[in-house]
């Protein structure tokens, strides 16, 4: 009986192939594809909430937002990947042969879900930290008006940032803008976190 033939690793050509034609979104990294799930409401509402602000105060700038259709490559580290939110200071810059890939945001954005949350904060993020021009990375809840902020020091390093309530605004100041926090959540209906009953004794 002849055996199976194993699985090669899919070269970034052919992923982009692939990809081009898919009907959904997938990752890439080291040869492999990884689907991308679907968002919830809430996180479509947000996504599109962050999009809209972000183009209403960089307007008539040379900075531009883009939504989760735009595909990121993080060249020092090979990840293709579709940020919820990208904004460009200037000019796209693009990936070695795919003008519909870029490579230098200045500012990314990721609602975070339950199913990517460790994620977003974890690996993805050491992925984002070795992008040059990244200079600031939102980390935005789905369960509270409630955003980290990853803001790049000169030395390298990243100070965490919180705003929180829908009374506050995040600055970012990296864009030179502030967004109040009741227009990013605007018609966000939270639902509270179940009280965890007493453990028995």
């Amino acid at each position: 009986m002849p055996l199976p033939k194993e699985s090669r690793p899919l070269t970034e050509t052919e992923y982009l192939e692939i990809e081009r034609a898919a009907e959904f979104k997938s990752e890439f990294f080291h040869g492999e594809m990884f689907a991308m799930a679907g968002g919830t409401l809430h996180h479509s509402l947000i996504a599109t909430n962050l999009a809209g602000e972000f183009r209403n105060r960089l307007r008539g700038r040379t900075c531009q937002p883009y939504n989760a259709d735009l595909r990121l490559k993080i060249e020092t580290t090979g990840l293709y990947t579709y940020p919820d939110l990208s904004v460009i200071y200037g000019h796209p810059q693009f990936a070695d042969g795919a003008d519909d890939t870029v490579v230098n945001p200045t500012v990314l954005v990721e609602v975070l879900s339950d199913s990517t949350e460790a994620y977003d904060r974890g690996k993805k993020f050491e992925h984002y930290r070795q992008i040059p021009s990244l200079r600031e990375y939102l980390l935005v809840s789905q369960k509270a008006p409630q955003i980290e902020q990853y803001i790049r020091q000169a030395d390298g390093h990243w100070l965490l940032n919180e705003a929180a309530g829908m009374d506050r605004s995040l600055e970012l100041p990296s864009l030179g803008i502030a967004i109040p926090l009741a227009e990013i959540f605007a018609k966000v209906n939270f639902v509270p976190a179940p009280v965890r009953p007493p453990s028995p004794h």
